[in-house]
């Protein structure tokens, strides 16, 4: 049985026990606090760090585009490696799919042809034109084989004819049925990517193929085709660079750094057609003479966005909403990006 001074002499080791635990909390507290204040300072400085380090910059690109040239020449890595940034390259078979990519926050910049740009836009996104390349109409056909009934643009007036959605093939296409007073229904076509249209095309499953070198220098040296025309007089067939509004916005420098790699390369490609040839046939699996000739047919490098060139792009806006291609009529123009610095 506990006396009353039992119970006060309890009460006051449990009071100092209390107190002493107290203490020792509080100074654990402490050091946990000034530990962890240290440390986040740490982790937060290692995490910006690693964000500074981690920048990346990436690339939409076709075979054997000049973005392409870029990528193996590998100038473009070192410049931008100083700059705190990687660089990943990402291929696509045409122009609408790498949009489509771009789009949706998946890339930076890419390259396409003069149509694709136009279709993307018109479907609400805010993609923004940073250069122009060079005209290349020589570089595009339309291809039949050679014991084909098809002698004249005329001639294509209910056949079925592959060709990529929305790319520069399809608006050579409008054209040439445009020159031949034939209406865009007169023909069926067939939406196929390159490698899957000329497979259909020697198999005879369709009729007549619109296409752009590589592949259309591939196919003419294989032998056993005819160019019905091509796009000299119709369709300009113009490179065009783009990149998300908020990444020209935010990092024109960086775009700016990969202009100039293209120009350099450009410049390189220009003097150097077979080293051109070598440098990409193993990479498209493509015979170094195609190659040869697709360089040789056009001219790389870049051009400011002029009011000729603006105006030819919303041509083809234009004429893509007139045969209900696209949703809307666009402002070409106020897809064209005006660096402010």
């Amino acid at each position: 049985m506990l006396t009353h001074t039992d119970s006060r002499e309890n009460l006051r080791a449990g009071t100092r026990a209390a107190a002493v635990f107290l203490a020792d909390l509080f100074l654990v507290a402490a050091f946990l606090t000034g530990c962890s204040g240290d440390s986040g300072g740490s982790v937060g400085q290692a995490a910006a760090k690693k964000e500074e380090t981690a920048k990346v910059l990436r690339i939409g690109y076709q075979k054997g585009d000049p973005l392409n040239i870029v990528k193996e020449r590998g100038t473009l890595e070192k410049r931008l490696k100083e700059l705190g940034y990687d660089v990943t390259w990402n291929v696509f078979p045409a122009g609408p799919p790498l949009l489509e990519a771009l789009s949706s926050g998946n890339l930076d910049v890419g390259r396409t042809g003069d149509s694709p740009p136009v279709f993307a836009q018109a479907a609400g996104s805010s993609l923004v034109y940073v250069a122009a390349g060079k005209a290349k109409s020589a570089g595009s056909a339309i291809l039949v084989k050679n014991d084909s009934s098809i002698r004249t643009l005329a001639d294509l007036k209910g056949k079925n004819i592959g060709l990529a959605k929305g790319s520069s093939a399809h608006y050579l296409l409008v054209k040439a049925l445009e020159k031949a007073n034939l209406q865009y229904g007169d023909v069926t076509l067939s939406f196929l990517s390159p490698a899957d249209a000329r497979i259909a095309f020697e198999q005879g499953k369709i009729d007549a193929w619109v296409v752009w070198d590589p592949f259309y220098a591939d196919i003419e040296n294989a032998g056993g085709v005819r160019v019905l025309v091509n796009g000299e007089g119709l369709a300009e067939d113009r490179d065009f660079y783009l990149a998300s509004q908020r990444f020209a916005e935010e990092h024109y420098d960086i775009v700016q750094v990969l202009l100039e790699e293209v120009e350099h390369a450009s410049a390189w490609a220009n003097e150097h057609p077979k080293e051109v040839a070598q440098l990409l046939a193993p990479l498209l699996k493509i015979d170094v003479a195609a190659l040869e000739k697709a360089a040789e047919r056009r001219e790389y490098g870049l051009q400011p966005i002029d009011d000729a060139i603006v105006k030819g792009q919303q041509e083809i806006a234009n004429t893509f909403y007139a045969l209900k291609l696209i949703p809307q009529n666009i402002s070409v123009q106020e897809a064209i990006y005006r660096p402010s610095r």
